[in-house]
């Protein structure tokens, strides 16, 4: 604060000399030197007694002439104007009083940091003054939680101003109180001045921000049926600490939220039967530290009621009380519930709009029996006009046309108003996924009673994804998903895909289209190209080797329409092209014994099961599904979703088959934030033709099952598969090696089931805002269902040291005697080999469970899990982590 103390003694001793020049000691001075002009004499009548005692008049104070004003001390401003601001000119007269004014208009310009007035004796006037500095720049020190953009709009003060300390004290106020509403009461500002040259400073505000002030304790005083414990579970404020709470957004002081805390306890005490309940005081204490906060509530239970009459009168002749009490359902002498009238109150809102009153006048009347304790309760239904949709407004959908919002409407403008009709119409809106999920539909009276608006103000969202998905297999390694879809083309309500998968052993390609409207009408068509190659492999000790490539081109259209309000029905055909084939130098042999030298796919490299599966075939295909879908939104909680499918391979071709699938979802709301979710799925195949060879499964490789696909087992990690154990070979004898066995091929199946359960967790508005929804899931399955291949099992290869000629091979696995003998080691160079052997092929369930959370994230919607295997089968791949990635537009 600048100090005033020597100037304003200066003031005040010229203030007080001139007081005393001016008052009655000087006034003989001023007698002399300007004589008053003698008045005529009177004769005066003699004084009465009253009159002789009256007290003597107030003098006026004396005034004398300005004779000069000179101005000292100022550097920037003019003397004029600083004479213009004391309001004194030469040849006027002045007073104490008037000097006092004019110090007082100068200080009010807040451009002078000292200012005196002297001479004021003579006339001749001296004001000094020392104006106030000019800010050179603002800086501001030590915020690191608010940046500078958002405390510079606060300072007042600028650079090139006239620098006051009012106006310092007020930024700092305003600064404080910017920390005050993140909750940091500890925060302090200390403003700090760097004198310069030329009356210029530098003003520093040195900020220490300060801790969150936490709640520290939450105490409760006049409760007596309900623990503070249980109180503070209703509440919105936690206290701080806990295990959780480094996590916890909502353990900080906020005075709107303790507000809310008052409305949560008095509504709770309302569903527990105590309508006098009142919080009689609400006290928020900061600690001396001002590091925590101490919150007190005062409260006043009162008596407990229950239900007394409960009675009913309506206006509507389709809607009598008798029907009124059963859609209310509130039985007498239970104890009372504020809640359960509430939502009384809002199922028959719902079934009177059914009938057709979109404005229904529902409300209840209380009549409170203190002595009985008792909550007397009469629902009375006004009389209103049945109501028709006069017009549907929709606004806000700048890219989407609004017949593709139009028709997703169960109501058209002149039906009878239905409530269960618009509120169906909002979750087919809501589910097409192209705008915000705030959504909701306005019902606003028309042109006349009798006539209701529909209003749909939507906010379109992005309806564009740009994905990416990352992973890590201990068979594929690194794989990358990234994928294009817009799900509203051009605003026409069009879907649009391409994507590309890449990994070492895994590219495809895919292109589709689809109009669930096509031309105008409630058909669904679409058209997709794809083109998929899939290289496998398997392990030689530990060195990895490519064995079948799978090439998979092909097309195929989709047709659909409505079966009715929630089942929808489509079909499609499909044309494919595929072709297995493994690497001629790596596989392939000069088989003995098979009378021609060509080259040919040799067991002992590649394994019977892909020896046998090697070429091309054309596979053509009909389809036909169903799906039942009633769930209220993309990110449903309540509602149910099945899908059954059925295809059949054979309509020409060369491949020939059934294959039946289906899947049921049903999602649950738990209240508070809870959502429930069970889902359930299987599929079948049953093959058309014979098995080409013995040990040859009737299903080729590549139409058979590879899922279903558990959190907590790798990508194809499950199911039938072969896996190779080297032998070890030691003085001619050898034996399997457990330690190096190594999972090769998954080979799939013709059955599958999985189960899964989900708990999608409450969580605070901070995180909710944020896009978070984490969950707990188990999940359950297995893939099971085909022929054993041939197995090959080949203690030792042998070469010969010298010469030429055939290898030796010990080949237990092909059930000829004459090939079990070991090979002379004295003949050949022994290489020991391996055994195959058959895993997975059980349908006993594999079983995981973990967490994982769904992120729509600032770079686009990610989905992280962390599961853990608790049953697996011997020969399944485990996997802990895994992720999703993706962007929108």
């Amino acid at each position: 604060m600048i100090s005033r103390t020597t100037s304003f003694s200066r003031r005040a001793g010229a203030l007080l000399l001139i007081g005393t020049v001016l008052g009655g000691t000087a006034a003989p001075l001023f007698a002399q030197a300007a004589p008053a002009p003698t008045a005529p004499p009177t004769t005066a009548p003699p004084a009465t007694a009253p009159d002789a005692a009256a007290a003597p008049a107030p003098q006026a104070p004396a005034e004398h002439v300005i004779r000069s004003i000179v101005v000292r001390g100022g550097q920037r401003l003019e003397p004029e104007t600083i004479r213009a601001y004391a309001n004194l000119r030469p040849g006027e007269t002045y007073t104490a009083e008037s000097l006092d004014q004019a110090l007082k208009n100068l200080y009010a310009t807040q451009l002078f940091a000292d200012v005196t007035i002297s001479g004021g004796e003579t006339g001749n006037l001296v004001i000094a003054v020392r104006e106030n500095p000019v800010i050179n720049r603002i800086i501001l020190e030590g915020n690191k939680r608010i940046k500078d953009d958002k405390i510079t709009p606060e300072i007042k003060l600028a650079p090139r101003q006239i620098f006051t300390r009012s106006a310092v004290r007020s930024d700092v106020d305003r600064i404080l109180e910017l920390y005050r509403r993140q909750g940091r009461f500890a925060a302090t500002v200390e403003p700090q001045i760097v004198q310069l040259d030329q009356n210029r400073v530098d003003v520093i505000f040195s900020i220490h921000e300060g801790d969150v002030a936490k709640i520290r304790a939450i105490n409760i005083l006049g409760n007596k049926q309900f623990s503070d414990g249980r109180l503070r579970k209703e509440m919105y404020t936690k206290q701080a600490g806990g295990l959780l709470g480094f996590i916890k957004s909502n353990d900080s002081y906020d005075p709107d939220r303790l507000a809310a805390d008052q409305q949560k306890l008095r509504a709770f005490y309302l569903t527990e039967g105590y309508a006098d309940f009142r919080v009689v005081s609400a006290l928020a204490e900061l600690t001396p530290d001002r590091r925590d906060f101490v919150i007190t509530y005062v409260v006043d239970e009162g008596p407990r009621y229950h239900f007394g009459t409960v009675n009913a009168e309506s206006a509507l002749r389709d809607f009598p009380k008798e029907k009124v009490l059963q859609v209310a359902h509130i039985q007498p002498g239970a104890w009372f519930n504020a809640k359960q009238v509430e939502d009384a109150v809002t199922n028959l809102n719902e079934v009177a709009g059914t009938l057709g009153y979109a404005f229904s006048d529902i409300n209840p009347t209380y009549d409170r029996d203190p002595d009985k304790k008792l909550m007397n309760i009469t629902l009375k239904v006004g009389e209103t006009p049945r109501v028709y949709v006069e017009r549907i407004d929709i606004t806000g959908n700048t890219t989407t046309e609004d017949k593709v919002i139009r028709r997703e409407f169960r109501l058209n403008e002149g039906d009878a108003f239905n409530s269960l009709k618009v509120k169906r119409s909002k979750d087919r809106i809501q589910g097409l996924g192209y705008f915000q999920d705030k959504f909701d539909i306005k019902q606003t009276e028309g042109s006349t009673p009798d006539r209701v608006v529909l209003g749909a103000n939507v906010e379109e969202k992005p309806t564009g994804q740009l994905s990416l998905s990352g992973g890590y297999s201990s068979l594929e390694r690194f794989i990358i998903q990234l994928g294009l879809q817009q799900n509203n083309f051009m605003g026409k309500g069009q879907s649009v895909s391409a994507s590309v998968n890449y990994s070492a052993y895994s590219k495809s390609a895919q292109l589709g289209w689809s109009d669930p409207y096509f031309l105008d009408k409630p058909i669904l068509l679409g058209v997709q190209l794809f083109r998929q190659d899939y290289s496998s492999f398997n392990f030689i000790g530990n060195q990895r080797n490519t064995t079948y490539k799978q090439n998979t081109t092909g097309g195929g259209v989709t047709l659909g329409f409505p079966l009715s309000e929630y089942w929808n029905l489509a079909g499609r055909y499909l044309l494919s092209h595929d072709n297995i084939s493994l690497d001629k130098s790596t596989f392939f042999s000069d088989l003995p014994n098979d009378g021609t030298s060509e080259l040919k796919c040799d067991p002992l490299k590649a394994g019977y099961y892909l020896c046998d599966e090697l070429g091309g075939r054309t596979t053509s295909l009909i389809g036909i599904s169903t799906v039942f879908d009633d769930t209220d939104a993309i990110h449903a909680t309540r509602g149910q979703r099945f899908t059954f499918s059925t295809d059949f391979a054979g309509l020409g071709g060369n491949v020939s088959y059934i294959r039946a699938r289906g899947d049921a979802t049903k999602y649950k709301s738990l209240g508070g934030g809870w959502v429930a979710s069970a889902h359930a799925e299987g599929g079948y195949i049953v093959p058309l033709s014979k098995a080409p060879l013995p040990g040859v499964d009737a299903v080729r490789l590549s139409d058979r099952f590879f899922g279903p696909e558990l959190r907590g087992f790798d990508l194809r990690g499950l199911g039938p598969r072969v896996q190779r154990v080297p032998y070890v070979c030691t003085s001619g004898a050898c034996t399997l090696d457990e330690t190096q066995a190594r999972i090769t091929d998954s080979i799939g199946g013709r059955a599958y089931y999985m189960g899964r359960l989900e708990l999608e967790f409450p969580i605070s508005s901070g995180l909710k805002s944020l896009g978070l929804r984490p969950s707990a899931f188990v999940d359950i399955g297995s893939l099971w269902k085909i022929t054993q291949p041939p197995l090959v099992n080949v203690p030792q290869i042998g070469t010969l040291k010298t010469g030429t000629g055939a290898q030796c091979i010990q080949n237990l696995g092909d059930n000829d005697p004459a090939n079990d003998a070991p090979c002379d080691p004295a003949l050949y160079n022994i290489s020991p080999g391996f055994r195959e052997f058959f895993l997975g092929n059980s349908p006993k369930p594999r079983l995981s469970i973990g967490i994982g959370v769904n992120w729509t994230s600032p770079f686009g919607p990610l989905r992280l899990d962390l599961a853990k295997a608790l049953l697996k089968q011997k020969g399944d791949d485990t996997k802990l982590f895994s992720f999703n990635v993706g962007t929108q537009f």
